[in-house]
C-alpha cells in the first residue's frame, strides 16, 4: 500500500485542516505462519532497526486486529520504505498508522476504506488532522465529534447522548474532503533538524485573546475558500495567531525562514508542529516562485531541503497481493 505525506494545520486551521502531500511511504503487510518479521528501508531506518512491537504500524495493526475482534494473526511479516521524514511535522506518524489501521483490515477482509478506518486511526494518533488527509487525500476538515459516553436511545436517532456516573462525553472523529483547486503546487521546505511534536505542542497557552481567536475564524474560513476557489487570497489566509508564534521559541530557524518568504508574498507556513515549512505556489508562478524560494533559503544560511510536490488527491491507497488466510 502507499501513504502519502501530509502538513496540517495549515497556518489558521489550528487541528483542524490538512492538506495530502504526494511524498509517500510504502507498506506491504503479510501474514505468516508464526513471528514478527520487519524490513525497514529509507528515512528513520535506523530508528527502529530493533523496534519489534513497538513500530509503530505493528501497533496499529495489533490495534485493528483487535478493533474487528477476531483475533490477532499467527505471525506478521512488514516490509516498509519511508520517504516521509520522521519529525519534521509531515505526517509520518499519521502515514504509519494509517498504513497499519489499513493494512490489518486488508488482511482481514474488512472494509479498508477511509470512513471505517478514520475512528481508530484518530484515536491512535490523538487528533484526526493529519490522519484525515492521509486517508482521504485532498484538502480536509476535521473534527471530534461528541457521540456520548453511554449508548444512544435506541430507534431515537436525533436524541442527545447520555453520558452517566460523571462520565466525559466519547467523541469520534469526522472529516469532510474538499477538491483544492488546480494549479496550487505546494512546496515543502523540509528542515535538517527533528523537533519533537509533543514538546511543540507543551508550548501552546490554556488560554488565547478572544480577538487573536477571532481573527483566526475568519483567515480559517478564508483559507478553505483559498484553497478550494480563489488562490490569490492565500497570503493573507494563511495568518495564524494560535499556535506558530507559541512555538517559535522551539524552531528559531522555523519562524525566521517564514518570516523571510511571507516578506516576500510567499504564502507560507509551518507545516504541522514543525520545524518543516509548507509555502504554496498559485498559478503560473512556479518558475519565478521557486527560485525566489531559493534564494531566501541561501540567504538563512540553513541546510532546508526545497521540495515542490502536488496535492495528493486519491488518499492512501491499498493494493491487494497474495491472499493469506489468518
Amino acid at each position: 500500500m502507499r501513504v502519502p505525506a501530509t502538513s496540517a494545520n495549515l497556518g489558521p486551521g489550528f487541528d483542524a485542516l490538512g492538506l495530502a502531500l504526494s511524498l509517500y511511504d510504502e507498506v506491504e503487510a503479510r501474514v505468516v505462519p508464526s513471528g514478527l518479521h520487519i524490513d525497514v528501508s529509507g528515512e528513520g531506518a535506523a530508528d527502529v532497526t530493533d523496534a519489534e512491537e513497538a513500530h509503530l504500524v505493528v501497533r496499529a495493526m495489533r490495534a485493528a486486529f483487535d478493533d474487528l475482534g477476531g483475533g490477532q494473526p499467527p505471525g506478521i511479516a512488514l516490509r516498509c520504505v519511508n520517504r516521509i521524514p520522521h519529525g519534521r511535522g509531515l505526517g509520518s506518524s499519521a502515514a504509519a498508522i494509517v498504513a497499519g489501521v489499513l493494512a490489518a483490515r486488508a488482511l482481514a477482509a474488512a472494509a479498508a476504506g477511509p470512513g471505517e478506518a478514520l475512528p481508530l486511526a484518530s484515536a491512535l494518533e490523538g487528533h484526526p488532522d493529519n490522519v484525515a488527509p492521509c486517508l482521504y487525500g485532498g484538502l480536509t476538515i476535521a473534527w471530534l465529534a461528541d457521540v456520548g459516553a453511554g449508548a444512544r436511545h435506541q430507534g431515537d436517532a436525533g436524541s442527545q447522548p447520555e453520558v452517566t456516573d460523571g462520565a466525559p462525553p466519547a467523541v469520534a472523529a469526522r472529516a469532510v474532503r474538499l477538491e483544492p483547486v488546480a494549479g496550487i503546487i505546494p512546496v515543502v521546505l523540509i528542515a535538517p533538524e527533528s523537533v519533537s511534536t509533543e514538546a511543540a505542542r507543551g508550548l501552546l497557552p490554556a488560554r488565547v485573546p478572544h480577538a487573536d481567536a477571532a481573527r483566526n475564524a475568519g483567515r480559517a474560513a478564508l483559507l478553505v475558500a483559498a484553497l478550494t476557489a480563489c488562490p490569490e487570497a492565500l497570503l493573507d489566509a494563511t495568518e495564524d495567531w494560535l499556535h506558530q508564534d507559541y512555538r517559535a521559541q522551539a524552531m528559531p530557524a522555523t519562524r525566521d525562514l517564514v518570516g523571510r518568504l511571507r516578506a516576500a508574498g510567499v504564502p507560507a507556513v509551518v507545516s504541522g508542529a514543525g520545524p518543516s515549512v509548507l509555502a504554496f505556489l498559485t498559478p503560473g508562478s512556479r518558475g519565478l516562485g521557486l527560485d525566489r524560494m531559493d534564494s531566501i533559503v541561501k540567504e538563512t544560511g540553513n541546510k532546508w531541503r526545497i521540495s515542490p510536490l502536488d496535492v495528493e488527491r486519491q488518499g492512501a491507497s491499498v493494493a491487494p497481493g497474495v491472499p493469506s488466510a489468518r
